[in-house]
């Protein structure tokens, strides 16, 4: 609108007008207007849990890559061990009788130390074991978040062309889809 009282309406101004006068009794436009609205939200909520237990499953992971890194480092430990008490056994079977005595000793502490070594391995792996699960698990969450929110994207989508086209197959359609997406995301909530 110009100062000069000079007024150009757009293409859609006279049917809104036309409908704020009057009053639209398009209960059709205003059913699906208020589904799409309904559904975009539970889609944000969803694509919010499946970006969360994306991340979740990556910070497992890197978890259980740090944990095998340290189960590593203990194997590695023990096979030095190890080495020492081999040395020491080949020490016993070449030394005089006499001087054997300090090379047995060597060889049971390290059988010892060896033990605690490997007992400390073993849980580390134990862990990274669990890490993994926990990751695979947030991975299999994520994919279910995933699939609900793209059932609930088709929905909306439905819902464009059926305003679009006026069917209302199209509009059950809408509502399938959207009772798919919304157990999907259902199943998620509950760790299915």
């Amino acid at each position: 609108m110009s100062g000069a009282g000079f007024h150009v309406h757009g293409p859609h101004d006279h049917e809104l007008e036309h409908a704020a006068q009057h009053g639209s009794k398009d209960s059709f436009s205003g059913q699906i207007a208020v589904m799409t609205a309904i559904l975009a939200t539970v889609g944000a909520l969803f694509s919010y849990m499946g970006g969360a237990t994306q991340a979740n499953a990556g910070l497992y992971k890197n978890n259980a890559a740090i944990k095998k890194t340290e189960a590593s480092n203990q194997w590695n430990y023990y096979q030095a061990k190890s080495s020492k008490q081999n040395l020491s056994e080949l020490a016993v079977a070449i030394v005089a009788d006499d001087k054997k005595a300090p090379y047995l000793a060597e060889v049971e502490r390290y059988k010892k130390e060896k033990a605690e070594i490997k007992t400390a391995a073993d849980k580390l792996e134990a862990e990274a074991k669990e890490w993994d699960q926990k990751s695979d698990d947030q991975m299999h969450l994520h994919h279910r978040w995933a699939q609900a929110t793209t059932a609930l994207q088709i929905s909306i989508a439905l819902a464009a062309i059926a305003l679009l086209t006026r069917r209302k197959w199209l509009e059950w359609g809408m509502f399938g889809v959207a009772a798919v997406g919304v157990a999907l995301g259902g199943a998620a909530m509950l760790h299915f």
